[in-house]
């Protein structure tokens, strides 16, 4: 399929930025500052993956072998298992927000960091 565009230009004018090699990566993953930037946010991410699918499956728990428990209104036709539901909507997005905090707060300046290292390098 041909293009109405113009060819691209001769010989070696690529003015994209230097790119770091192989070698480069792996010593920046290797280093003490990617490691602690690696156990700060798992140090986030896994006690709070751990506690919501903990929370996941006590509300699926309870909604298949505690029916009664689940179907005891609270006000009007509002029971149990809607609320519940409605706290794991709410979780959801409570743990989306709190992780964009920490990573704003803790884990961005972490990364540029790096990042900037490693620029610099070039």
């Amino acid at each position: 399929m041909a293009s109405d565009g113009p060819p691209p230009p001769k010989g070696n004018s690529d003015n994209s930025p230097a790119q770091p090699t192989t070698a480069q990566f792996v010593e920046v993953q290797e280093s003490a500052e990617f490691g602690e930037l690696r156990r700060t946010y798992r140090s986030f991410a896994f006690p709070l993956t751990v506690a919501f699918i903990a929370w996941y499956l006590l509300y699926v728990l309870l909604s298949n072998y505690a029916g009664g428990f689940m179907g005891t209104k609270l006000f009007g036709n509002i029971n149990v298992a809607f609320v519940f539901g409605l706290g794991q909507f709410l979780t959801t997005f409570l743990i989306a927000w709190f992780y964009s905090k920490f990573a704003s707060r803790r884990l961005d300046p972490q990364g540029a960091a790096i990042k900037s290292r490693m620029e610099a390098d070039l």
